[in-house]
Order: structure tokens, then C-alpha cells, then sequence
């Protein structure tokens, strides 16, 4: 009899311990479960941001300094070029495009037919920068000579009045808005076979760092930082006043000739974390940040289109 009852006792210790068992597996999952679904969730409201390289560093700085602010929200940002953020945007696999040019027709009829309604903000203002090898004596050129450079149509720095040397291309990628911009704005054609086509920016300025018959453009945020660089300063045209796009008011104003626009696509408008952090861009904190970066902060008629585009 008392051996059943140590029996009896012991299968019901092993039962007690089986269940505390189990209660603990069960709140390892339940744990487990709230980390996964915090994470979907966290997942499903981070801002997805794809595009540019001009704008990379500087979205990115925009991010870090929101998020640091808002704890909770999340921001990814990458590059690829603009076209890769359009593209993003058409298909639906970002929330933002950054893009250092405006958008093709092509482009928007491609994300309509996919039920995506493209609207262009406008964060920031670039001077493109023209820059060469800071030993490089040529210091001063008109539009003109850039686009002739870059088609290679003038292959030696002795004819535009500098030394003996070929000249050494250095441009970017055809996904890039660059790219583009250049090609529509200041070629007026296609870049010369020769050109080193160049991945970002940070790539272009360290090359003609090293490169003595080096020419190439970045966005001013990149040029302002950089030591063994000149940066050009460019006239409309011959017998014109030469400008640099490092001064305010000379890219501002227009009178610099090679300024742009840096814009974000987003489609239709924009959800709320997504609108809030536009706002943050847009705001005082974040034009602050636009300057910091080496950029310029959007004047007041380009104020006036976001309001427009964004609808408030």
C-alpha cells in the first residue's frame, strides 16, 4: 500500500513538473510571438527609401537626426541612383524615390497603369560642381567647353588654356539623375565613350584627387568637404561673369547655370509617417540639416509647390 502511494506521489511531482514545463514553453513562445509580430509591425511601418546617390548621405542624416528624435520610427535608406528609387516607387517597393532629376513621362505613364500617382517634393537645391585636380591651372570654363569636354570633343587641357595633358573623364552611371541632368541640360548629347562612369560621388571626387588631368561633376554637398579638388566656376557663357556654386546666392538666384532641383516621389499622399517625416525634412530642423550637408534649403517658390503638391 505505501509502495503505491510513493508511486502515486511521484507520477504526481512528474506531472506538476511536466506542467511547469510546458506553462514555461508556452510563455517562451507567447514572448517569442510578441518579439515577432513587434517586429512585422515595425517591419510594416518603416519607411522604405530608395534612389539617388546625390541625396544618399544626405536623406540619411535627415533619418538618423528624425529617428534619434522619435524613438519607435524606422527609416532604411539606400541608393542605386534615380533610377533605381523610380523605379522602386513605380513597383511599389519604397515609400520614397529620391531622385536628382525629375521624373520621365514615360516614367509616370508606367506607374499610373500600375495604380501608382507619382508627387514630387523638392527638399533641397544643388549647385552641380564642375571639379578638377586642385593642381590643375584651368580654373575658370563657360557651359560651352563643359559640354564639349564631356562629349570629348576637346581631348587635351591645352585647348581650353592649360597644360599639354588628355583630358581624364569622370562621370556617372546611365541609372543616375546625374547622368541624365547632364546629358539634357549641359550636353545636349551623349557622354563620351571615354568616361569613366563612376558608381556615386565619394567615387568621383577620390579619383580626380588622384588624377591630375581629371574632370568630372558631383553635387555641391560633395564638393565643399573635399581638399584636393578645384571647383570650377562657370559662365553662361564666353565674355560672361564666372560663377562658383559654393556661394549661396549664386546657385539661388540662378546667376550659377548649373543648379537643380533635389526631389523625393512619393505616391499620391503620403501616409502619415511617411507625411511626418517629409514635414521634418521641410521644416527648420531639417533645411538646417540641408545646409549642414553642404546643400542649399528649398526658396520660397518651391515652398509654395510643395504645399501645392503635398495638398495642404
Amino acid at each position: 500500500m505505501l509502495h503505491d502511494q510513493v508511486i502515486l506521489l511521484k507520477k504526481v511531482k512528474k506531472s506538476q513538473k511536466e506542467g511547469m514545463k510546458m506553462k514555461k514553453i508556452k510563455s517562451t513562445l507567447l514572448i517569442m510571438l510578441f518579439i515577432s509580430m513587434t517586429s512585422i509591425s515595425n517591419a510594416q511601418d518603416m519607411i522604405q527609401i530608395k534612389g539617388s546617390d546625390t541625396l544618399i548621405n544626405l536623406v540619411q542624416k535627415l533619418a538618423e537626426v528624425y529617428m534619434q528624435e522619435n524613438p519607435g520610427k524606422y527609416i532604411s535608406v539606400s541608393g542605386g541612383g534615380s533610377g533605381t528609387g523610380v523605379a522602386g516607387l513605380i513597383n511599389s517597393k519604397c515609400d520614397i524615390a529620391d531622385a536628382s532629376r525629375l521624373m520621365k513621362d514615360k516614367e509616370i505613364k508606367q506607374a499610373q497603369a500600375l495604380g501608382v500617382e507619382p508627387k514630387r517634393v523638392v527638399i533641397a537645391i544643388d549647385g552641380l560642381s564642375i571639379i578638377s585636380n586642385k593642381n590643375n591651372p584651368v580654373k575658370e570654363l563657360t557651359v560651352d567647353q563643359v559640354g564639349k569636354i564631356f562629349r570629348g570633343e576637346v581631348k587635351n587641357w591645352n585647348e581650353i588654356g592649360g597644360l599639354n595633358k588628355p583630358i581624364t573623364l569622370y562621370g556617372r552611371q546611365s541609372n543616375s539623375g546625374t547622368f541624365d541632368f547632364m546629358v539634357s541640360e549641359i550636353l545636349k548629347g551623349d557622354h563620351a565613350s571615354t568616361m569613366n562612369r563612376m558608381n556615386g560621388n565619394s567615387q568621383i571626387v577620390e579619383a580626380i584627387e588622384q588624377d591630375s588631368s581629371g574632370i568630372g561633376y558631383v553635387g555641391v554637398g560633395y564638393a565643399k568637404e573635399a581638399t584636393g579638388i578645384t571647383v570650377i566656376r562657370i559662365a553662361t557663357k564666353a565674355g560672361g561673369k564666372y560663377v562658383s556654386p559654393l556661394v549661396f546666392e549664386n546657385v539661388i538666384t540662378g546667376e550659377y547655370p548649373i543648379s537643380r532641383p533635389l526631389n523625393q516621389y512619393v505616391n499620391g499622399a503620403p501616409k502619415k509617417n511617411v507625411r511626418d517625416f517629409i514635414d521634418f525634412e521641410l521644416g527648420i530642423k531639417g533645411q538646417q540639416i540641408v545646409e549642414e550637408m553642404g546643400f542649399f534649403p528649398i526658396p520660397q517658390e518651391y515652398k509654395d509647390f510643395n504645399k501645392q503638391s503635398l495638398g495642404n
